[in-house]
C-alpha cells in the first residue's frame, strides 16, 4: 500500500464519500527546495491522469511522456530560489491535507518575454479525489492574494488546452478573460488539440487603462 492509499483509508466514511468536507481543514504551503522531491511524486501521479480513460488532457504531451522531463525539473528548481522580477523566478504552492499528503498545488513563473517582469504565468493541478469541490479556487485566490500583494506583478497569465473545458470554466468565474486561441496548435497521440491564452489584471490598472491595453 502506498503512502497515499494509507492517507486516503484513514480518512472517514464521510470524508471518502465528500472529499469537499475536508476542504476547511487542506492547508496551502509554500515549497521550498528542500521539499521538492515530494511535489515531485505528487506531480507524477498527477500527469499520469493525462488524457487517461476518457479524462481531457491538461497538458500538451503524449500519455506515454506525461512526466515531468529532467530539465524542466532542474529550471523549476532553480526558480524558487531566484528573486521575484529577475529572469527564471518561480514560486509554487501546495494544498495539503490534514495528513500531510499533498492534493493540488499552483505555481507562477516569470516570463520569458523581455520586459514583461509585470507579468506571470500560472500553473495548476488539482488531485483526482479532490476536484469539483471548490479548492481549484481556493488555490487561485492564494496564487492571486501573493502576486497582488508582491507590489511588481499586475497581471496573471495562463495557457490552457481548449479541450479541457472544466478549467476553462472555472478560470472564467475567477475572473480571468480569453485574450486570444490557436487551433490546432498541438497534434498529440493522434489528436488536434487547439490553445487559449487568458489573463487577469491583478495590479492597479484601472478598468479605462486595462480596456486600452486589450
Amino acid at each position: 500500500m502506498t503512502e497515499k492509499q494509507e492517507a486516503k483509508n484513514s480518512f472517514t466514511a464521510e470524508e471518502q464519500s465528500h472529499p469537499g468536507s475536508l476542504l476547511p481543514r487542506i492547508s496551502i504551503d509554500p515549497v521550498d527546495v528542500q521539499e521538492f522531491d515530494q511535489f515531485l511524486v505528487y506531480l507524477s501521479d498527477h500527469l499520469s491522469d493525462n488524457g487517461q480513460e476518457g479524462a481531457a488532457y491538461f497538458q500538451p504531451q503524449p500519455q506515454s511522456e506525461s512526466f515531468l522531463p529532467p530539465a524542466s525539473r532542474d529550471s523549476f528548481i532553480a526558480g524558487l530560489v531566484v528573486p521575484v522580477g529577475q529572469p527564471g523566478w518561480r514560486r509554487l504552492w501546495v494544498a495539503r491535507n490534514p495528513e500531510g499528503q499533498i492534493v493540488g498545488h499552483i505555481d507562477l513563473r516569470a516570463r520569458r518575454e523581455p520586459f514583461s517582469g509585470h507579468r506571470c504565468l500560472l500553473g495548476m493541478g488539482v488531485d483526482r479525489d479532490h476536484r469539483r469541490v471548490g479548492l481549484g479556487k481556493r488555490l487561485l485566490e492564494h496564487a492571486q492574494g501573493w502576486a497582488s500583494a508582491s507590489e511588481l506583478l499586475e497581471w496573471m497569465d495562463l495557457q490552457v488546452l481548449a479541450v479541457n473545458q472544466k478549467a476553462i470554466r472555472l478560470y472564467e468565474r475567477m475572473g480571468f478573460i480569453k485574450t486570444g486561441e490557436i487551433t490546432d496548435m498541438f497534434r498529440i497521440d493522434g489528436q488536434c488539440f487547439s490553445h487559449i491564452d487568458m489573463t487577469k489584471n491583478i495590479g492597479r490598472l484601472s478598468a479605462a487603462d486595462a480596456e486600452r491595453a486589450d
